[in-house]
């Protein structure tokens, strides 16, 4: 395996916020993302997902190498803190998510059908979705908060690689940071 691969794989990122406006529900598909890094971490002991397949730091390679400034990343954003804040972060994230799909499910709270940035900020357009589709209420719900998960975490890693470098984000990422030993 090489590198060579993370770098073609780039475009499944670009695939996913696209197939979330041809229609939101598809957007189920980005818990590969949260799910198979795990699956090759406990066959493999190993960070296989980030070394050669998270097709999110093929795309900071590629969008990011030429314009990153490059920057020194200051040691507050490399150290063990602030890695333990995104992975709060994530899993309360996750908590939510799932808590309000399952109450949006029995019908106690209304389903959100708008992008979230950091959970709360409602994104400052809307995602068209270019199928009509009837699914359950519940699983529109979850496919926004997924889509926001994933828009939330490419928009933080722009920036940051911009100022930084390109794979800075992959310093404070939640599936580097559970498939690393020392936490």
């Amino acid at each position: 395996m090489t590198k060579n691969i993370q770098n073609q794989l780039f475009i499944i990122t670009i695939l996913f916020f696209l197939i979330g406006i041809v229609h939101i529900s598809f957007s189920i598909i980005g818990l590969l993302c949260f799910i198979l890094p795990f699956i090759l971490y406990y066959k493999t002991k190993d960070k296989v997902w980030c070394k050669y397949y998270c097709p999110r730091a093929g795309m900071f390679v590629k969008l990011l190498s030429k314009i990153s400034l490059r920057k020194k990343a200051p040691k507050w954003l490399t150290g063990q803190r602030i890695k333990k804040i995104v992975v709060y972060y994530f899993g309360i994230n996750v908590f939510f998510a799932t808590m309000s799909t399952i109450m949006t499910s029995i019908g106690k709270i209304e389903a959100i059908d708008y992008v979230r940035f950091l959970i709360v900020f409602k994104a400052p357009f809307e995602l068209p979705q270019l199928m009509d589709i009837n699914m359950p209420m519940g699983l529109i719900h979850f496919s926004y908060r997924i889509y926001s998960m994933m828009f939330t975490s490419v928009i933080v890693g722009i920036i940051l690689g911009i100022i930084y470098t390109p794979r800075i984000w992959c310093v404070i990422c939640p599936i580097q940071t559970l498939t690393t030993k020392k936490m």
